[in-house]
């Protein structure tokens, strides 16, 4: 038996507005704790929370940005001559997006998402590694690169995999007592949130599966294991959206030309504009001043949030809506959806959640990216422990 086990579970979506008035996990991970996501997507939430630092810093924020000298897309603009209506099915999309996947030989998380054909050559995607590996963050370290320097022993969930076979997987690890260091990452939630809501009668059974899981975990780590420290967390939170917002019309509406005067990423919270002539710029501008469901974020701000990026990688303008509001049709989708995240850090729904075992964290958390100091501690604490016991246990004796 070894010393301690880490186990660090991910819930995608899981916000403090979603679990707050739930008993969710008040018996084995009593200690609660709200937490501050970061400006953006899971695209910048979840790489915060590996690293410990913020997207200003390590550059994992949205997918696409307009970097046509390095497009590795352009192959795929003669697929603009085929009909829109085939072009735009979420199930085509979805297709071609592993296949593109497969030959760029890309690593993480890879959609194309709504992308006109005719301009995607003037894009690139900007997570082409995998945050839940060694080496995967676009600038520094990750948690997974402390473990593989400190030799220390870990499971990681598989994106490819179900959340059921990830907890059979951790399961049949943690029997045969080969890890000091487990992150579990559940991303279900997050698609029933998107498309039922905050509000949904739907969530209360998911809480419940997600708890149920984690107690068999629990049963089986105490029985290899000493002590558990268990740390379960979310990225952000959801809101549902009612109100729509046809940015793209307005903007189209200005007589402008997409690729000549302007581009822009339409997220579903947030577009994201670069411009190549002074006429444009002031023409966006001033219908985005005259448009109340959202606001121009000033550069001031965006340092605040540590989302500021002096060479524009990312977008010159960045427009964000209010939350509640969902940009539609966007380059994100053709169609509403019930809820959606992305807003500002300090709207209520946007809050994380932390639930732990452990009355005491290692560190003062308050929000995402601390996380990653309690794994670092809880790492460095867990492979001197358990390399300890191994020494200490007896050799067994054939007679």
């Amino acid at each position: 038996m070894k010393t301690v086990l880490p186990l660090f579970i991910m819930i995608d979506a899981c916000g403090w507005e979603i679990i707050r008035n739930d008993p969710f996990l008040g018996k084995v991970a009593p200690h609660r704790t709200k937490l501050r996501s970061v400006f953006g997507y899971s695209s910048t939430c979840v790489p915060s929370i590996l690293s410990g630092r913020w997207p200003a810093e390590h550059r994992n924020w949205c997918y696409f940005v307009h970097d046509p000298e390095r497009s590795p897309f352009r192959s795929l603009r003669r697929l603009k001559m085929l009909p829109e209506f085939l072009t735009s099915r979420r199930i085509v999309r979805r297709q071609l997006s592993k296949w593109v996947k497969k030959r760029l030989g890309y690593e993480g998380y890879f959609d194309l998402y709504n992308i006109p054909f005719k301009y995607i050559d003037l894009f690139d995607f900007t997570e082409k590694k995998s945050p839940l590996q060694p080496g995967g963050m676009n600038r520094g370290t990750n948690i997974f690169d402390y473990l593989k320097a400190q030799d220390t022993p870990w499971f990681v969930s598989d994106p490819a995999k179900s959340e059921e076979q990830n907890l059979d997987g951790l399961l049949q690890k943690i029997g045969t007592e080969s890890i000091d260091f487990a992150f579990m990452y559940w991303p279900a939630l997050d698609g029933l949130l998107h498309s039922a809501g905050n509000d949904s009668p739907q969530i209360a059974p998911k809480l419940r599966q997600y708890e149920g899981w984690i107690e068999q975990l629990l049963s089986r780590a105490e029985n290899h294991y000493e002590e558990v420290h268990l740390y379960v967390f979310s990225d952000h939170g959801m809101a549902n959206c009612d109100v729509h917002l046809n940015l793209k019309k307005f903007v189209d509406q200005l007589g402008l030309k997409f690729g000549t005067d302007y581009v822009v990423v339409y997220d579903s919270t947030m577009a994201r504009f670069w411009f190549h002539n002074e006429t444009s710029r002031r023409a966006v501008i001033q219908l985005l001043e005259g448009i109340p469901l959202g606001r121009i974020l000033p550069d001031e701000e965006l340092k605040s949030l540590n989302a500021y990026f002096p060479d524009h990688y990312f977008g010159e303008l960045i427009y964000l809506v209010k939350e509640g509001t969902l940009i539609v049709p966007s380059h994100m989708g053709e169609r509403p959806i019930r809820a959606m995240h992305g807003y500002h850090p300090n709207d209520p729904q946007s809050y994380a959640a932390l639930c732990s075992n452990q009355a005491a964290l290692p560190f003062e958390a308050t929000a995402i990216p601390h996380i990653f100091n309690i794994m670092v501690e809880e790492a460095t604490r867990a492979k001197q422990a358990n390399s300890s016991s191994f020494i200490n246990e007896p050799i067994p004796v054939n007679l």
